[in-house]
């Protein structure tokens, strides 16, 4: 169940939103405070997955408690309500991080809209939040080769602008791991990192999974849903495997990438979005644009900064650490012992010619856990991961 909190000092408007919640869907949970302070206080004591916040209000004003509650608890979305000649300011607590507006007296539909939109938002960052937590540990770029080390200088250089970044390389070789570096390293770090894998996604649903939909939009839109730039918003958006998108999908991720904005499928409302773009492919762009298949100018748009992931088999010096790591993590995933791995293991491994780059070698390696000995020798190797 969701919940939610109503600042507002004008008691009428405050019931007439808290009967509105309530009778709307049972599944709100809907709690009331009449002035900024009473609703600073609830926030300290309460999770709340959306707060409703007026602008004018005596004691403290709604600018200050949002400024307040980004500072206590800065995940939880705010939608402001305006009164006649709030607007500027309104608009102004958009850029201080406030999901949205609506003004008095509230709208039915326009109300509960942006409430199931801030909703849908909420849980898309809470889900990043926690996947992220996991990035220090899962994500870490293992390797001291020249092509290593020069893609690590350019994370250091190019991680604390906004400049778009476009990451080519063969399939397994680790591009969602530089996306990922790009984003923890960059100012925002402590705001939502959302991937999303073109390939994967059928290309009559993509304008809908990057952009979001209106309720009635297509047959199984039942309701309005935020897009995966929507979430992104503060963040990095990650578009793995970008060569696969469909041209209707380019057009609207160019106009995105030239106007900061975006329209959900279903309507010409225009959303402000202010999102980083990160995309990798293991196409070759050029060709793709010389036999009409991807847009020339949104390469342009993209490639701000290419980086190139070498293939395993051209930076086999990272092998034995690479092993290390892998052995060290799998043992502790699987609540077992390290194992070691023998010179001439290691050694007839380097030799192997690994076409599935790093994700191979990291399967080989649990296998060889799984099945070697206590230490991993040649003749395991031999045994098991033959190629």
């Amino acid at each position: 169940m969701s919940k939610i909190l109503v600042i507002e000092d004008e008691s009428a408007i405050r019931r007439v939103l808290v009967k509105i919640l309530s009778e709307e869907n049972d599944k709100y949970s809907v709690e009331e405070a009449e002035d900024g302070l009473k609703g600073i206080e609830a926030i300290k004591k309460n999770d709340y997955d959306l707060v409703l916040c007026d602008i004018k209000m005596p004691k403290m004003d709604g600018v200050e408690v949002l400024e307040a509650a980004s500072k206590i608890k800065p995940e939880i979305p705010f939608i402001m309500i305006s009164g006649h000649g709030d607007l500027d300011t309104a608009v102004n607590t958009m850029r201080m991080g406030a999901f949205d507006y609506i003004s008095k007296p509230p709208d039915l539909n326009r109300l509960l809209t942006t409430v199931r939109n801030a909703l849908d938002r909420k849980e898309l960052v809470v889900e990043n939040t926690i996947l992220k937590k996991k990035v220090s540990k899962n994500y870490q770029m293992i390797g001291e080769s020249s092509g290593i080390s020069l893609i690590k200088e350019m994370i250091e250089k190019v991680a604390p602008t906004d400049a778009r970044v476009l990451i080519t390389g063969s399939n397994g070789t680790g591009k969602e791991l530089v996306a990922h570096w790009l984003h923890e390293k960059s100012p925002r770090s402590k705001a939502p990192f959302i991937e999303v894998n073109c390939a994967a996604i059928p290309s009559e649903l993509i304008e809908s999974e990057l952009f979001g939909h209106v309720k009635g939009a297509f047959t199984s839109a039942v309701k309005d849903r935020a897009g995966k730039f929507e979430a992104a918003n503060k963040g990095t958006i990650f578009l793995d495997e970008i060569g696969d998108m469909s041209l209707p999908a380019q057009a609207k991720v160019l106009r995105a990438l030239q106007e900061s904005k975006i329209s959900r499928v279903g309507t010409d409302k225009d959303i402000k979005v202010d999102v980083r773009v990160v995309a990798a492919t293991n196409k070759d762009l050029k060709k793709e644009i010389s036999e009409g298949n991807f847009r020339e100018d949104l390469y342009h748009r993209l490639a701000v900064i290419l980086i190139k992931v070498p293939a395993l088999n051209d930076r086999r010096e990272d092998i034995p650490l690479l092993i290390e790591y892998f052995s060290d993590k799998i043992g502790k995933e699987q609540g077992t012992v390290k194992k070691i791995f023998s010179d001439k293991a290691v050694a007839l491994l380097k030799s192997y010619d690994w076409t599935g780059n790093i994700r191979e070698l990291r399967n080989v390696v649990e296998r060889l856990i799984i099945l070697g000995g206590q230490e991993v020798t040649e003749e395991d190797v031999k045994l098991f991961a033959s190629k």
